[in-house]
């Protein structure tokens, strides 16, 4: 008996990457539209490839988030986003609600959180499948949740399960990925990490000693051998740094309440879907994922302009 999926899509990552992947594009109304367009073209792959019974899009919210209490630089390094990517991040969200996806956000946390909240109560025998284009979600990976991650823009993707995982991180299991980042740190998100520590030898850290508590164990006593004598002093002199950034890279599986899963369920309406896609001027998109042919009396720029291999 195939077993029920629910689909995951954290959304902010992939508009993001969408926007800066794919060339400049315009709706029929002359408004930006190409990290929508890029956005939906993983979304309807996605839907296609897993056919889910259940379906959420995760956004994050504007403002700031629990991590900020707890580190203020969290993120402070991030120039302002451009005002064409933050009008796509609006029109994408309307446009999942058309379609009848349930969309989820809330003040105070981001997206991932929301993707590991829902996965994590999932009911049983629902296998769960994250789609993002943030690696950090890797922590999520157990024996029913696997994740697609996107490479190189939005034309390829990678399906990470356990051994996946591991095979990417030398032998550290998917519940370790957030040591690592503790000992790394994360310049994208202004995550400190412990200063000259890279990842090869944080993952030669995690893979010898697991958690972070175990590693800081060892080291009350007198170096171990495995540890450099100038990794040592790093390690012992920012403890401090190292557990605060691991506290930032966990993703917060107990952020939401009371989840109804029955909100989720989800079955395409290719009308309603049609409809909406033709209303942006998407119609090859139409074409090829709803089987719809509608007649387009002028050569399509979509098609012309974006070429997206998936095969």
């Amino acid at each position: 008996m195939k077993k029920e999926k629910l689909l995951l899509f954290d959304a902010n990552s992939i508009i993001h990457r969408a926007f800066h992947a794919l060339p400049p594009l315009k709706d029929k109304k002359g408004e930006p539209s190409g990290a929508v367009y890029g956005s939906l073209l993983v979304f309807f792959k996605m839907i296609s490839e897993i056919n889910p019974r259940y379906l959420a899009v995760a956004f994050d919210s504007p403002g700031k988030t629990f991590r900020h209490e707890k580190y203020k630089e969290y993120k402070a390094n991030r120039p302002k986003a451009p005002d064409e990517l933050v009008s796509q991040i609006k029109k994408t969200k309307e446009v999942f609600e058309k379609m009848g996806a349930a969309t989820l956000a809330k003040e105070g946390l981001e997206a991932d959180d929301i993707v590991g909240a829902v996965s994590s109560c999932a009911p049983e025998g629902v296998e769960t499948v994250i789609v993002t284009g943030d690696a950090d979600i890797l922590q999520l990976v157990n024996g029913k949740t696997k994740v697609y991650t996107l490479k190189r823009g939005v034309k390829e993707s990678v399906l990470y399960d356990r051994k996946k995982v591991e095979e990417k991180y030398g032998g550290v299991p998917p519940e370790r990925v957030v040591d690592i980042k503790a000992l790394q740190g994360d310049p994208s998100d202004n995550i400190p990490g412990v200063e000259g520590v890279g990842e090869k030898t944080a993952i030669k850290l995690v893979k010898k000693f697991g958690r972070l508590e175990d590693l800081y164990s060892s080291l009350k006593k007198e170096s171990p051998e495995e540890v450099s004598k100038k990794v040592y002093e790093k390690l012992k002199k920012q403890k401090k740094e190292a557990f605060l950034s691991r506290d930032l890279a966990t993703i917060d599986r107990k952020c939401l309440s009371g989840i109804d899963f029955g909100r989720f369920s989800f079955q395409q309406d290719k009308e309603k879907t049609g409809k909406v896609l033709q209303d942006l001027g998407f119609l090859s998109m139409a074409n090829r994922f709803l089987g719809e042919k509608k007649e387009n009396k002028k050569p399509s720029k979509e098609g012309r302009n974006l070429k997206l291999n998936f095969n």
